[in-house]
């Protein structure tokens, strides 16, 4: 799923897993994932956050409609700028559970190819 195909809204009455589903596939994107992390550090100026994504501004404003379609994030306007707020401080505790995962995961791997390249390797076998 792409900036220009949005995730849609809940169903009411959906099985949470489809609900999960989609909550899954809003955060699926590479940019909505380091805006995420940046709202859970504090409040951002939508100005403020370009350098650190390192998108164009139209991109941004994309990936942020799509996370305020999901009640992920609020915007609030002071004069000509505006500033984004995670809604629910639990975002960034999933953010930090993800981590957690992907660092076992990776620590997994790590230690998996450790084996694979301390095998002594016999001829004639791959």
């Amino acid at each position: 799923m792409n900036a220009e195909t949005p995730t849609p809204p809940p169903v009411v009455g959906a099985p949470l897993y489809q609900l999960k589903a989609e909550f899954f596939k809003t955060l699926g994107h590479p940019v909505r994932i380091r805006v995420l992390e940046l709202l859970s550090e504090r409040e951002y100026a939508v100005s403020e956050m370009l350098p650190e994504v390192g998108v164009e501004a139209s991109h941004l404003s994309q990936q942020l409609a799509v996370l305020r379609r999901s009640n992920l994030v609020i915007a609030r306007r002071e004069g000509s700028t505006v500033y984004y707020r995670l809604t629910n401080p639990r975002v960034a505790e999933l953010l930090r559970v993800a981590r957690t995962i992907l660092g076992g995961v990776i620590s997994g791997q790590a230690e998996l190819l450790d084996g694979l390249l301390a095998q002594p390797q016999k001829p004639g076998r791959d």
